[in-house]
């Protein structure tokens, strides 16, 4: 475990601060902030000294470009160090513009094409299934814009057959999804067979009961909203 003294949410923005370089994808770095602060903060059951632990809670960053605010939180948490964060994308570094799963403690999956993370979460959750380890919930963070791709689509109607109640994804909604969804990105989840919620993407208190629902058998998403309505 790395120790420091920055692991408050009032020290995200410092953390954050300290990578440069990346201004293209500060804005989907900002995006994710609240959502992954609740969940390392509040929701997942995984730290530094259980990253290993067969029966750890599972976050997928599907989202992976603009990987800021994700280190950020991983450091806050003490799965990285802030010397780590100052020297990101360098050639030495850990830290890529998108995360590396052999290079970044605690990261799960390595990221990069959109679209691949929901369906790396329906197979996280089946392999844990057959491992009959019930406890683990595996959590998906992807974009509105990542639900373009088909593949998506795939892994949202066979985790809800499935029966795959380990599943959670988190939609980070900024309104930049080329296509959209017609009625919405929760109805789109909802007549696959999942139950959807969808808060304000600020809200920590919103955003920890979104996250506390799970039934057995039933996939759960949490639409963040981070974009007031016009």
């Amino acid at each position: 475990m790395t120790t420091t003294a920055l692991s408050r949410y009032a020290d995200l923005p410092a953390l954050v601060g300290l990578m440069t370089g990346d201004e293209k994808h500060r804005a989907a770095a900002e995006s994710t902030l609240d959502v992954l602060w609740v969940l390392y903060d509040r929701v997942l059951r995984v730290s530094p000294e259980t990253a290993d632990h067969p029966d750890r809670d599972r976050f997928l960053l599907s989202k992976g470009h603009g990987p800021a605010a994700y280190y950020a939180v991983l450091a806050a948490k003490g799965f990285l160090s802030v010397a780590d964060l100052r020297s990101w994308t360098r050639f030495d570094s850990p830290l890529g513009h998108h995360p590396d799963r052999v290079l970044v403690p605690g990261a799960e999956i390595g990221s990069g094409s959109l679209g691949h993370g929901l369906g790396l979460a329906v197979g996280t959750a089946l392999g844990l299934r057959a491992q009959g380890r019930t406890e683990p919930r595996v959590v998906v963070l992807v974009g509105d814009a990542e639900l373009d791709e088909g593949s998506n689509h795939e892994a949202i109607a066979a985790a809800a057959r499935l029966g795959l109640g380990a599943v959670t994804a988190v939609v980070i909604d900024n309104r930049s999804a080329t296509h959209g969804w017609p009625g919405g990105i929760a109805a789109r989840f909802e007549r696959e067979g999942w139950s959807a919620q969808t808060v304000w993407g600020r809200d920590h208190d919103a955003l920890a009961d979104a996250f506390s629902v799970r039934d057995p058998r039933t996939p759960h998403a949490v639409i963040a909203r981070v974009q007031p309505k016009e």
